[in-house]
């Protein structure tokens, strides 16, 4: 069988020239947008709904303290006179319960001890009223957002191994391969894997880096609640075949993966998508097996050990 080659997955031929990795590990494209305004190329929603957890939870009490920090230096500003009830005898401590009285107004909670008097303060407290309202508003979208979204948490083993292979094919006698698990307990079924290669070669006395689509053993497997190693034959058809770790190293080569399931739960399609680079595969090792029964019968796959190998 001839073996398979493409011109690009997307890149570009001047991407495909950076030294750099193009995909790295948790999926996001090593690439550097310029030449635009930031507004016009920034998404604040999109931004907000894909950051971690602590960087979105950070962002929200940051901005809750901005706000009302600058809406109790107005009232600061405009005279303690003009809210009732302060009983700070210091600038900082008017200051303070002027703050504490914006985040009363912020949240619409009033409980009545502070309030404001004249037409400057109830209008300043009237417009953060509504600032409070719209802010909860847009962080419950944002919060369902993130809900909402079905995102993949595939783990994949640290590193990529070369090991023997004796999946039945007489001409393969080792195969590229790397070991995926499903983070979650959700269902994922469905699943599909492509595996592509990108190296530089020897075109005419050029050193060209080409794109390949490497062969799976499996190329999709209906159900995924275990761990599944998936497997490139290195035979006489692969551009991995008489390779040496070397050799390898010194193409500069990437392995690009991408993984396309059913999310039962959502009912959608996810995707997921990792690199390995020439360093990261391990040359005749093989993967420690994780999978065993236990003793009253149940299947237990130990997801800690997903990452190790041993020398064959």
């Amino acid at each position: 069988m001839p073996r398979q080659q493409f011109q690009d997955l997307g890149f570009g031929t001047k991407a495909a020239e950076a030294q750099a990795r193009l995909l790295n590990r948790d999926g996001s494209f090593n690439i550097r947008r310029k030449g635009l305004p930031f507004f016009e190329s920034f998404s604040g929603y999109h931004y907000l709904i894909s950051i971690p957890w602590w960087q979105f939870s950070l962002w929200i009490l940051c901005s809750y303290i901005i706000i009302n920090a600058c809406f109790g230096g107005v009232y600061y500003l405009i005279g303690a006179s003009s809210l009732s009830g302060i009983d700070g005898q210091t600038p900082f401590r008017q200051y303070i319960e002027c703050f504490f009285f914006s985040t009363q107004t912020f949240t619409t909670v009033g409980f009545g001890r502070v309030a404001p008097v004249g037409d400057v303060a109830n209008t300043i407290s009237a417009l953060e009223s509504m600032t409070g309202l719209l802010s909860f508003a847009l962080a419950t979208g944002l919060l369902y957002g993130r809900f909402s979204r079905p995102v993949a948490r595939i783990l994949y083993s640290r590193h990529a191994v070369v090991a023997p292979y004796n999946g039945g094919d007489e001409e393969a006698k080792t195969g590229f391969m790397f070991r995926v698990a499903n983070q979650r307990s959700n269902q994922l079924i469905e699943i599909e894997a492509t595996l592509s290669l990108v190296w530089l070669e020897n075109v005419g006395g050029r050193r060209v880096r080409q794109f390949h689509e490497l062969e799976i053993e499996r190329k999709s497997v209906k159900f995924f609640h275990l761990s599944w190693t998936v497997v490139h034959p290195i035979d006489p058809s692969s551009p991995l075949y008489g390779i040496t770790k070397e050799q390898l190293d010194a193409s500069e080569a990437e392995f690009l993966i991408i993984l396309k399931a059913f999310d039962d739960t959502f009912s959608q399609t996810v995707y997921s998508r990792t690199s390995y680079k020439a360093h990261e595969v391990a040359f005749d090792h093989k993967f420690v097996g994780i999978i065993r029964t236990a003793s009253d019968g149940i299947t237990e796959i130990d997801l800690d050990k997903i990452h190790d190998h041993e020398r064959v």
